[in-house]
């Protein structure tokens, strides 16, 4: 079973995540729309199980903190890591937009984000706090991320293609593939 939980509370939120990476569902409740779409979105293209209840006092902090508990517990859903396939990646078409997310589950926590979400309203989300909590979740999850806008004029479309390629990319790097640890120098 490779479930992981992470559960987060502050003074600004009350988070709690699980990650089934074998099992596929759904179950999202947020106080923000768009943030419930993405992750569901993500969880349904990945055909992964994610269970996420989340509130809180302002919109970067929920989403900033909702990106850190999802990392957390894709890392202890993947446990040692070995014997997955290690290496995932989507290029998603959707509309105007095409977006390329690539992933690479080895410890190493590195992303680079490059969506030009900047200055805009994705309906009720900031752009900013969807490309913050993409670095926040592959910090946390000590994972690779790329996600790279090709082109694109619609915000929610750039950012829709973006959740479903991160949700393939998942899925795929998550794989298991009955060998060992994917890695020239041995360990994951």
């Amino acid at each position: 079973m490779r479930i992981g939980r992470s559960y987060r509370e502050t003074r600004e939120v009350k988070i709690s995540v699980e990650v089934d990476l074998d099992t596929p569902g759904y179950s999202v409740k947020t106080p923000y729309r768009f943030l419930t779409h993405m992750l569901e979105t993500m969880a349904h293209h990945g055909g992964i199980g994610v269970r996420v209840e989340a509130t809180g006092d302002l919109e970067h902090h929920v989403i900033e903190d909702v990106g850190i508990a999802l990392g957390d517990a894709i890392s202890k859903a993947l446990g040692d890591r070995v014997g997955i396939r290690r290496f995932g990646y989507a290029l998603i078409p959707m509309d105007d937009a095409l977006v390329a997310v690539a992933i690479d589950l080895v410890r190493r926590a590195y992303s680079r984000i490059s969506l030009d979400l900047s200055g805009s309203r994705v309906e009720d989300v900031d752009g900013r706090n969807i490309e913050h909590f993409l670095r926040s979740m592959s910090s946390s999850g000590v994972f690779t991320l790329h996600a790279l806008k090709i082109y694109g004029e619609d915000p929610h479309h750039i950012a829709e293609a973006c959740f479903k390629a991160l949700g393939v990319s998942l899925k795929q790097a998550s794989e298991l593939t009955g060998g060992g640890v994917i890695s020239s120098k041995g360990v994951a």
